[in-house]
């Protein structure tokens, strides 16, 4: 059973904790991710939950809260945005390296400077190699359908997992959602039961220890194996979130990708955008698709091979700066996965929509004209673009 409500982003997220019901939650507000901790606060004291929430002085000791709690065998979680994500990156691979399952919700905002409030992916692209699962929504309800799949895909693979939604697009703009009942999200998540932690009595733990040279090296091959491993579970709980409610979700999703000639691959709410130039171009005759990815960690490598063989031409958007001077991560992810494919596009990388640039229909639309000479011609021209700049 299920019922629908009407919720902004951040909403959503705290009643998918409410509907959890963590043990502890660390927390410290920034824009745009502080309604989540107030939403769920009022939840602990109108005793809805029996979480412990512990407000912290700073991001660094949201974390930290959230690292102590999880080994010692607890379920915990945090929010967090922008600078405040970007305080807590030493922890981040602590987090990571000592394989505790923590959840967090990620609001993206651009990182400072100049000082920005509004949307890009500055922020947790910036801490792609901490070694986290990534997973991004691209509506509100796919944002609260990826938090309740979270903490299934953590424990399961005992590496913390990042749930990203845009910052005000999603997290304060209000949509009808499907919220599925209670009793069967605990169902479906289950009860938490570590193996190993901090407070068993009958077992000596050492967590964080230090890593001297004959092990350090083996414990991060161990990490990437998890993480390669981690697809796995991510398709799996997929699944079963499928079964409880008919709701659909994989690594990437595929729109109109049948014989598409030329395609984009974005990550977030832009896929919406991206949708509608989609259907637009396919009305007047164009072989158009899009190509959406929700795992950025572990990498659908796979996934994006099987789309995007045999298209001519594919332009990757990236609403952060990789600074590379070769275009974004998501760009260079992709086009890494696509090297040794025979008959593999011609890629081209688009910058956009930082610090809140808007981005249209038509903007989407130049991207796909560029996309039809490129695959009219055979020459890509430069590589490496930004789209939606003023000209001085």
């Amino acid at each position: 059973m299920s019922r629908l409500d009407r919720m902004s982003g951040n909403e959503a997220v705290a009643y998918a904790m409410k509907q959890i019901n963590p043990d502890v939650m660390g927390a410290f507000p920034i824009t745009p991710s502080t309604e989540i901790p107030q939403y769920f606060a009022k939840y602990i004291a109108n005793g809805e939950v029996d979480t412990e929430f512990v407000p912290v002085e700073s991001e660094h000791s949201a974390m930290s809260t959230c690292i102590g709690a999880s080994a010692a065998g607890a379920r915990a979680i945090t929010a967090t945005s922008s600078a405040g994500l970007a305080y807590m990156w030493e922890l981040l691979y602590v987090a990571a390296s000592s394989r505790l399952p923590v959840v967090m919700a990620v609001v993206n905002r651009a990182l400072t400077g100049p000082i920005n409030i509004n949307n890009d992916h500055s922020d947790s692209m910036g801490c792609r190699d901490t070694g986290w699962i990534q997973i991004y929504a691209e509506t509100n309800q796919e944002v609260y359908d990826n938090y309740l799949q979270a903490m299934p895909i953590a424990e399961y693979c005992r590496l913390p997992v990042m749930i990203c939604q845009d910052g005000f697009i999603t997290s304060h703009a209000v949509e009808n959602i499907e919220l599925v009942e209670t009793d069967a999200v605990r169902k479906f998540v289950g009860t938490y039961e570590p193996e190993h932690y901090l407070l068993k009595q009958d077992e000596v733990l050492a967590v964080g220890p230090y890593g001297v040279s004959p092990y350090y090296m083996e414990i991060k091959k161990a990490q990437a194996e998890a993480m390669k491993a981690a697809r796995e579970r991510i398709v799996e709980v997929a699944g079963a979130f499928h079964d409880m409610t008919g709701r659909k979700y994989g690594m990437i999703e595929r729109y109109r990708m049948n014989h598409a000639e030329v395609a984009v691959v974005v990550i977030g709410s832009s896929a919406g955008t991206g949708k509608a130039a989609v259907d637009m171009l396919r009305d007047r005759g164009v072989a158009a698709g899009l190509v959406k990815v929700r795992v950025f960690r572990p990498f659908p490598k796979e996934e994006l091979i099987m789309q995007l063989r045999g298209v001519r031409a594919v332009a990757v958007m990236d609403k952060c700066e990789g600074f590379s001077g070769q275009g974004g991560p998501l760009f260079a992810e992709t086009r890494s996965a696509m090297y040794d494919v025979a008959g593999r596009p011609k890629m081209i990388n688009y910058v956009y929509g930082l610090g809140g640039r808007d981005v249209t229909v038509e903007t989407f639309e130049e991207v796909f004209s560029e996309l039809q000479k490129i695959s009219e011609t055979g020459e890509t021209g430069e590589v490496y673009r930004h789209i939606g700049v003023r000209e001085e």
